[in-house]
């Protein structure tokens, strides 16, 4: 079973998407700790109600941004997690981290990478005029939202649409293909080759489900997602 670290700066809606898909077994894993930079950060009441251990640590008790991640590196290597879950952290990650994590930190951005990376993912491609906005799970380096792709999904973009209404659609997928991601992750389906990733097909030979209100979903999602 994957064990794993989730770090969290506010609502933490994907966290209780982990959650829920843990709860359902869809999700082979299990959340081993929470912890944010934000004390009152909602994704730590979803962590209690879970049962789930969580730590606020706050980033002005530490000198700098390298000790602070040294100070989570051994919170979460208390937790015993294999894997880091970025659920709307907001924070850069240090060279410290990622070191002490190789090959095992995943985020998921509200755009379909490489375009519109950083803060206003989706704000940013409606203000360009795009007819296709969406989001993307991938693995995490030291270039912001540059790491190699898992999975995207896309939704359709109607032109002077609220941004909110994007924002819902997009989170209704994130929602879907983060547990996705981690599910591949837990079942030793993904390999990693340069930026590309590949996902082994399932050994049980189960039909991808379908996308369900996006236009696509790339790989397709699997029954239970």
């Amino acid at each position: 079973m994957l064990r794993i670290a989730v770090l969290a700066s506010g609502n933490g809606s994907n966290l209780q998407a982990i959650l829920d898909r843990i709860a359902s077994g869809a999700l082979d894993a299990e959340v081993g700790v929470v912890i944010s930079n934000k004390p009152q950060a909602r994704a730590l009441e979803r962590a209690r109600s879970a049962g789930v251990p969580s730590l606020a640590l706050d980033p002005a008790a530490y000198a700098d941004r390298e000790s602070y991640d040294a100070a989570l590196v051994e919170a979460i290597r208390a937790a015993g997690a294999q894997c880091v879950v970025l659920a709307g952290y907001m924070r850069l990650l240090t060279p410290v981290f990622l070191a002490a994590f190789p090959g095992a930190v995943i985020n998921i951005h509200p755009s379909l990478l490489p375009s519109f990376p950083g803060l206003r993912g989706a704000g940013d491609a409606l203000d360009y005029g795009v007819r296709l906005a969406g989001c993307t799970v991938h693995f995490v380096n030291e270039e912001m939202d540059g790491g190699a792709v898992i999975v995207q999904a896309a939704v359709p973009v109607t032109p002077g649409e609220p941004l909110d209404d994007l924002k819902a659609r997009i989170h209704a997928m994130e929602h879907r293909i983060y547990p996705q991601a981690l599910q591949w992750l837990a079942q030793g389906r993904l390999r990693v080759e340069g930026r590309c990733v590949h996902v082994a097909p399932p050994d049980s030979g189960v039909v991808p489900a379908a996308a369900g209100g996006a236009w696509l979903v790339s790989p397709p999602l699997e029954p239970g997602f």
